[in-house]
């Protein structure tokens, strides 16, 4: 590593930190953060719910008899690739993400996203065969990157810090909010005799995107994104009004301000934004690797044989009633969604490094076990080896709900300003690529090796919690723009205001940079000089 210094030194030296624990009133009795996280929830944090629906759904239509018939009854390769379209779009749009957001900011990324959905879910719903859904699909999937890494940046960069971790899992979770909506919806429409059992969930697959229509006009643009346009009048206000509840004194306003304004000035002149950057230095290789293996680590881990194909995984354990897959698909989504706000509330008392290892090395035990039970089953029909399996996925899903919220966390802290959108625009091509891969080669492993097929996954688990192990570091506990230095050591683009005592006495001081680009500080009686 670049440095020697851990995110405890960094937080602890940190002033905004200091400052910021200083605050001992929680956010619900604070009227403009209130208002904000009301917007937020439809505006941004209900945006993966489109994923989860969509995942969801699919796993429902399966067990939907006029989707089945209405499409020829899809199997292997063709099912594959009906399901894969979604993240093969979403692979086609992610390299002009980054530019969206960059350029026009978090809003309108998100604001594109949701038009392309709606217009996806309107083909979807129309759809008269299979090439017009495989179609829809691809639409969907080039407007869900837009959205979630609009939304994902917005909250990470406009949330009050000692919410953001809490806020960005619970946004990762409302894929859970989807995917149980879906799975009511199929359950209720499955019955009904004709084509509107599944195009009547397709219509409502547009409902989260209608919500953040909506209601994105209530929010505010990132802090962040409108320092680097040169509008830094307005981030300032937007933090006074959100962070100090319009409290212009506010000396955390003041020393975050100041951190963000002039580490984002040093990375700007630094940057020529290109993607090349990215390779350049060891911190940044560093970074695309965690990236990298962040997406396709949330995909490859077994949750997508359960995610799109639940109902044969339960066939291959002799659980064929339609009514009865439904139903478990119905009550597993309700208890990832309880184990996933557990899972992002568990954000606040754990390290990010020990909750994904503790996350993997539960479910590479849980998954050994649901192999075995499934082999059971396989080698003697024995009915309670087919109810261990249903308890392994029931037991995996905790383990797998404690790693998830972290995806967007950590990514984002991860990746400095003027390299954000890029990051996490990498985890989405993996994540969406991994997806795309699964999606199309599990029905064919399923169909193919049965039981054996898990072995994959046993095997590819543990070597995820080695590369975790070998290659993630702790980030949690310094802010945003401090955790460069976690990664670049003193080539760091980043001003820090740190905690010291000044000769008088004072604890606040003004910043300033030497010709290396790194943060150095002068000490000032009043804090909010730095704003100027």
């Amino acid at each position: 590593m670049a440095t020697k210094d851990t995110a405890a030194d960094l937080a602890d030296r940190s002033q905004v930190n200091y400052l910021l624990g200083l605050d001992t009133v929680p956010w619900y009795r604070k009227r403009n953060l209130r208002n904000l996280y009301f917007c937020l929830v439809p505006a941004a944090l209900g945006v993966e719910m489109t994923s989860g629906y969509d995942g969801s759904v699919l796993n429902g239509l399966q067990a939907v008899q006029p989707w089945i018939d209405y499409f020829g009854h899809p199997q292997g390769a063709i099912l594959g690739v009906m399901t894969a379209a979604f993240s093969i779009g979403a692979v086609l749009a992610v390299p002009f993400v980054p530019w969206t957001n960059d350029r026009f900011g978090r809003k309108v990324s998100i604001l594109v996203g949701s038009v392309i959905l709606l217009i996806g879910v309107i083909i979807q719903t129309a759809s008269v065969n299979i090439a017009m859904f495989v179609v829809s699909r691809v639409i969907l999937g080039m407007g869900i990157p837009f959205a979630i890494s609009g939304a994902s940046q917005l909250i990470v960069e406009l949330a009050y810090p000692k919410e953001r971790a809490v806020l960005t899992g619970l946004f990762n979770e409302s894929w859970y909010v989807g995917a149980i909506i879906a799975a009511g919806v199929t359950l209720g429409t499955y019955n009904i005799p004709n084509n509107w059992s599944w195009r009547l969930p397709s219509v409502l697959q547009g409902a989260p995107s209608i919500l953040q229509l909506i209601f994105i006009w209530w929010l505010p643009e990132s802090p962040r994104w409108l320092v680097s346009k040169g509008r830094s009048e307005e981030a300032f206000e937007i933090l006074v009004k959100y962070h100090a509840e319009g409290d212009r004194s506010s000396a955390f306003v003041a020393a975050e301000f100041a951190e963000i304004q002039e580490t984002i000035r040093l990375e700007v002149e630094s940057s020529k934004r290109k993607w090349i950057e990215l390779l350049q230095t060891r911190g940044n290789r560093r970074r695309v690797l965690i990236a990298a293996c962040v997406g396709l680590f949330s995909q490859w881990s077994g949750n997508g044989l359960v995610s799109y194909y639940l109902s044969k995984v339960l066939a291959t354990v002799g659980i064929t009633a339609k009514h009865d897959q439904n139903v478990i698909n119905l009550g597993l989504m309700c208890w990832n969604f309880i184990t996933g706000v557990t899972g992002s509330f568990m954000t606040k008392y754990m390290g990010r490094r020990t909750q994904y290892m503790s996350s993997y090395a539960a479910m590479t035990f849980f998954f050994v076990c649901w192999t075995i039970a499934s082999a059971v089953y396989a080698q003697t029909l024995n009915h309670h080896a087919a109810g261990a399996v249903v308890a392994m996925i029931f037991l995996y899903y905790p383990a797998y709900n404690l790693m998830m919220p972290l995806t967007y966390i950590y990514v984002t802290e991860v990746f400095p300003f003027v390299t954000r959108a890029k990051g996490v625009a990498i985890t989405q091509i993996f994540s969406r690529a991994g997806s795309a891969f699964n999606q199309f080669v599990n029905p064919i492993g399923l169909s193919n090796l049965g039981w054996k097929f898990y072995i994959v996954y046993d095997v590819w688990l543990a070597c995820e919690f080695t590369i975790i192990y070998l290659f993630y570091p702790e980030t949690k506990g310094p802010t945003l723009e401090e955790l460069s230095i976690l990664f670049d050591g003193p080539a760091a683009k980043v001003a820090v205001v740190t905690r010291t005592t000044s000769p008088s006495g004072g604890e606040m001081m003004d910043i300033e940079n030497d010709d290396k680009g790194v943060g150095r500080v002068h000490y000032v009686e009043d804090i909010t000089k730095a704003t100027g």
